[in-house]
């Protein structure tokens, strides 16, 4: 399985059978699995998403966003417990090329992607508990 670090980007590859959440960068050595959402940016974005093989939700925000404040604790918690995914943030105001190229209209946007591909969206805030059954719904 191949994993970006979180750090550094480098692609890591996970052997068959092992877990993600212990492994360590090649390049970096920092952890590969952390336990808070990856701030992606222009620059990393592409790379981070298409070279990992997990599923990784992602959350399209901005700092203006009254709903994206009210979520963004909650996608923190999930992002703690999650051991089937990764958890990545998108500032829409900041990566407006990255929030056109995959028509973001509507903030908070949650997009699930796995080995690059965009697999389902959800567009609004949710309660943690409806949240969290949507993003185990679609790993």
């Amino acid at each position: 399985m191949n994993i970006a670090c979180p750090h550094c980007f480098t692609i890591n590859r996970i052997p068959e059978g092992k877990s993600h959440k212990a492994g360590k960068c090649g390049k970096c050595k920092s952890a590969l699995h952390t336990t808070h959402p990856v701030n992606l940016t222009e620059q990393n974005f592409q790379q981070y998403i298409a070279n990992t093989d997990l599923p990784i939700v992602v959350d399209f925000w901005a700092e203006w966003c009254g709903p994206c404040k009210m979520m963004g604790p909650v996608f923190s918690r999930l992002a703690e417990r999650s051991e089937k995914a990764l958890f990545a943030k998108v500032d829409t105001e900041q990566c407006q090329r990255i929030s056109a190229q995959f028509n973001i209209r509507s903030i908070p946007t949650l997009i699930v992607f796995k080995s690059g591909k965009e697999i389902n969206r959800l567009s609004g805030a949710l309660p943690e508990v409806q949240l969290e059954q949507w993003i185990n719904q679609n790993i």
